[in-house]
């Protein structure tokens, strides 16, 4: 049993990236290793390069993700942490299956669509086969199981027909070399909102930075922006059908419900008829017990970058060790000649 995922290096990361991610890979390390399984996970910074970027962030992004992850519970010792750039394995598969990928079945990714937009003829090549990279990423490690959300299900299905269709053409009926991964559908993670507008994702784009509860946030930093977070002048209903209509009050009780880990209709119950006078100061007093520990962290670690970096070298070499033998026998499976 083994768990491959991966996520992109970006900078200032905040409450959203958190809900939306961070807290499930933690949730499924302690799982999987209580019951003897591994998983891995990786930056992935050779995705990055797929996109306009600047050298410069892209190294600090991946440091500061690096400090988010262990703040938030992902343990070197119970998981395997690594940026892709260290494992060159990576992007060595990725050629070796670029073979057996079809420019059909990249066409039709639709991220690849949404991302190149009208100017195909403009984007990377790397943006291209982004999705035979990320079959490679899970490939190599013989990953059992992938979390996927909804904009992944079709890379992940294309990294089954690439392993399919690899083992149909290279190997033995009875001894296939790729595992076919299987998806796993994480809980539903939160949809976390603007402080200041309801109907527009928080996001570390957004020019104010009372928008957002950034990680590195302290108490008296959250209870100020909580505090002034858009609302509207009604109390909270009893039911959830009752914020119909209202995306800041929807916003705020799903927060609460996520960070609590009830759901609305159970936050609704306990605040039935109050107004936000009184709910403000709960959510930001649930969000500072839970937050503030994990921001002090957060910043200690982020100015400690040998102490980061020691963290990926110590990942990427037992990953280098874990995909070794694939890769060993890919080659091997198309007849390259390697002495």
């Amino acid at each position: 049993m083994r768990i491959v995922s991966g996520i992109q290096p970006t900078g200032n990361l905040h409450l959203g990236n958190y809900l939306g991610a961070i807290r499930n890979w933690v949730r499924m390390q302690d799982e999987w290793s209580a019951q003897g399984g591994e998983c891995l996970y990786f930056l992935a910074d050779l995705h990055a390069i797929s996109m306009p970027h600047s050298p410069a962030e892209l190294a600090a992004n991946t440091r500061e993700m690096v400090a988010a992850l262990v703040s938030c519970g992902i343990d070197p010792d119970k998981s395997i942490l690594f940026n892709q750039a260290q494992v060159p394995a990576h992007a060595e598969l990725q050629w070796l299956l670029n073979g057996t990928a079809r420019m059909g079945w990249l066409n039709r990714m639709t991220q690849w669509k949404d991302k190149a937009g009208k100017n195909r003829e403009g984007a990377s090549v790397a943006l291209f086969t982004y999705p035979v990279l990320q079959a490679a990423d899970v490939l190599l490690y013989q990953a059992t199981h992938v979390p996927v959300g909804e904009d992944q299900k079709q890379h992940l299905e294309l990294a089954r027909d690439i392993a399919q269709k690899f083992n149909n053409d290279f190997c033995a009926e009875d001894a296939p070399l790729f595992t076919l991964p299987d998806p796993i559908i994480p809980p539903e993670a939160a949809r976390i909102m603007s402080l200041r507008d309801g109907s527009a994702k928080m996001s570390k784009s957004d020019p104010s930075d009372m928008s957002r509860i950034n990680l590195t946030d302290d108490a008296d930093a959250i209870m100020q922006k909580v505090k002034k977070a858009k609302t509207d002048p009604e109390p909270l209903p009893g039911a959830v059908e009752g914020l119909a209509g209202r995306p800041e009050a929807n916003n705020l009780v799903g927060i609460y419900a996520a960070m609590a880990g009830i759901t609305p209709a159970d936050v609704l119950a306990q605040f039935e008829g109050k107004g936000f006078g009184q709910f403000k100061p709960a959510l930001g007093e649930l969000l500072v017990e839970t937050l503030s520990p994990m921001a002090a962290r957060y910043r200690e670690l982020r100015e400690d970058g040998e102490a980061l970096d020691a963290i990926l070298a110590k990942g990427a070499l037992k990953a280098r060790d874990l995909a070794a033998p694939t890769l060993a026998k890919t080659y091997q499976a198309l007849g390259l000649v390697r002495g």
